[in-house]
């Protein structure tokens, strides 16, 4: 507009122009000259008129092109603007509409779609708006990787929400097993006595539920023999027969929100105190009921990370009198405790610290339930359990009895033996109180992937070979009715008290492609630990010398490879023969999670 207005008027000066020129004293001449001089110069104005005009409108014209240049540039970054939104536009839609195929699970990620599609909807583009829009696209993009990080998220967990209904979850595993057996005792023609080859599986599926803040609980089942309380391994060797999965815990926590620092346990359930295989195996889930006391310090408290004391009162048996009009039962229980410390010494470096004690209380109803008689399984008489799994070398005294009747041979009255053998007492020359201490360091190296775990577990029997001054004296007895057998196990000598576990660890199993090398050494003299509850996979459950090497590959996310071999033998002390070959027990492993 600027430049038409010049134009304008410079055309009126050139009308005006002559006009100006006339003004004076000679305004008569001029007068008279005025026609000639105005026709003389009407032409080269009205030139000069046009002239101008056309260069106005050549800059005009310049400028208008100009400016639609412009404007075309901008329809362009705007139409790029708007493919770039609509394509934004159809992934918000599809995220959106995965999200509502991942049910209730997702639904934090689909609100989060529904207001970025909002946000989107209202974006306006205008001429004067290019640079808002910019920055709104970018904060667009952003929140649309922030929804597919979360929708990834929800995803991922799903499987987790899944499997749990209102205040219950489930877990399990699965576990398929060859087991070789190669060497064990020898005599001059046979170096071949244990020589087998068996395949074994574990299936657990496990139910837990937290009720309220202060109430959970829990089911579980399980594999393995019903007889056996150290094994959930079922070995496929019964003519395909089925294969028992019966009740392996059922359990209840209470922990009062008026005190949480306490916890009350009852039922059957897993351990409440830390413990190795020295003393008791892992798949054993004692009963009864436990208490623990547990305070858990922050970093704001020097060294110490944690502190806890636990109690547990164990029943496992009970046994009524005899004799006489005596009908009342004996019970037999563990009693203990545990104190437990976990100490932070460094920013790498955390140990941890657990002193307890074990007392069993009239623990020879164990090895009456363990008793056969030369060899034959036969229930004993008063109708405990014939307990399984446990190839228990502690000392022990057993009365066996077979009944003699009378018959008539030749018209002669004579008695004569049944045949049949019954177990009517056993009884260890020890009693069981175990002092046990272990000491665990967890490592931090510079390798995440590869931590380090060195343990060591250290038990005693503070009361071994008490029994031996109540013991019956071995031999035989025989009446007109009965014949009575005492026989003993092995001698107890009161040294030989003590057992000792050394692990090492390295790696750990949390992320595929993990892979995970172990090494255990045990070593338990006989009179150590009560027998029938400690590691099952040991060459014999006490008097043993033991080598453990483990090898675990995380091959997927539930799935692990595993090898582990035993190698041991009995302790020879106070015996002049040669060391048991040793026994060489191999386990090829592959276990699933869920």
């Amino acid at each position: 507009m600027r430049r038409t207005w010049i134009a304008l008027l410079l055309s009126a000066l050139v009308t005006v122009a002559p006009s100006w020129a006339t003004d004076g004293p000679d305004k008569e001449a001029a007068a008279k000259e005025a026609p000639a001089q105005t026709a003389a110069k009407k032409k080269p104005a009205a030139a000069a008129k046009k002239s101008a005009e056309k260069s106005v409108t050549e800059a005009l014209s310049a400028e208008v092109e100009q400016l639609r240049q412009m404007m075309m540039q901008q329809s362009q970054q705007m139409e790029a603007q708007q493919k770039m939104m609509r394509e934004q536009q159809e992934r918000l839609n599809t995220l959106s509409e995965e999200l509502r195929s991942a049910q209730a699970a997702a639904s934090s990620a689909a609100a989060a779609a529904q207001e970025a599609k909002a946000e989107q909807g209202n974006a306006k583009v205008t001429e004067g708006q290019l640079e808002a829009v910019a920055d709104a696209t970018n904060d667009l993009t952003k929140k649309v990787a922030a929804l597919d990080k979360d929708y990834q998220g929800e995803k991922k967990s799903l499987g987790d929400k899944i499997r749990a209904f209102g205040p219950f979850s489930f877990s399990g595993d699965f576990r398929l097993r060859d087991e070789p057996f190669i060497g064990g005792p020898c005599t001059a023609a046979n170096c071949d006595s244990q020589v087998r080859n068996r395949a074994r599986f574990r299936a657990r599926l496990n139910l837990n539920a937290k009720f309220n803040d202060d109430i959970s609980g829990g089911l579980s089942l399980a594999s393995g023999d019903l007889n056996d309380p150290i094994s959930t391994n079922q070995t496929l060797n019964q003519f395909y027969t089925r294969k028992p999965f019966a009740l392996d815990r059922a359990f209840i926590n209470y922990t009062p929100h008026q005190f949480k620092p306490l916890i009350l346990t009852g039922g059957k359930f897993a351990y409440p105190w830390y413990r190795t295989e020295l003393t008791w195996d892992n798949d054993l889930n004692p009963e009864g009921a436990a208490q623990t006391l547990q305070w858990n310090f922050t970093n704001k408290t020097p060294v110490i990370r944690r502190f806890a004391v636990v109690g547990f009162e164990l029943p496992f048996t009970e046994v009524q009198h005899t004799s006489g009009v005596n009908r009342s039962r004996v019970q037999s229980v563990v009693y203990g405790g545990q104190v437990q410390a976990v100490w932070e010494l460094a920013s790498w470096l955390r140990l941890s610290t657990y002193g307890g004690y074990y007392n069993y209380h009239n623990p020879n109803s164990i090895a009456l339930a363990l008793a056969t008689a030369n060899g034959n399984p036969q229930t004993p008489a008063n109708g405990l359990l014939a307990l399984g799994g446990a190839s228990s070398q502690n000392s022990v005294t057993t009365t066996t009895v077979r009944t003699i009747v009378t018959a008539d041979v030749g018209g002669v009255p004579t008695p004569l033996p049944t045949g049949v053998t019954a177990v009517t007492a056993a009884q260890f020359a020890s009693k069981f109180g175990l002092l046990n201490a272990i000491a665990r360091f967890d490592i931090k190296t510079a390798y995440p992937r590869l931590p380090l775990v060195i343990l060591g577990d250290y038990v005693q029997n503070t009361r071994a070979c008490a029994n031996v001054g109540s013991l019956p004296a071995t031999g035989t007895t025989t009446t007109a009715t009965a014949i009575t057998t005492v026989t003993s196990s092995a001698t107890c000598f009161s040294r030989e008290r003590r057992g000792y576990w050394l692990e090492g660890r390295v790696g750990r199993l949390s992320e595929v492609k993990d892979i995970q090398f172990a090494y255990t050494r045990m070593f338990i003299e006989r009179e150590a630990v009560m027998g029938a509850f400690n590691f099952s996979d040991l060459r014999q459950n006490s008097n043993v010398s033991q080598h453990r090497v483990e090898v675990f590959y995380q091959a997927y996310k539930n799935v692990q490879l595993g090898f582990t071999g035993l190698f041991g033998r009995p302790l020879n002390w106070h015996t002049s023969a040669a060391p048991e070959p040793i026994l060489k027990r191999l386990q090829f492993d592959v276990i699933y999670k869920f």
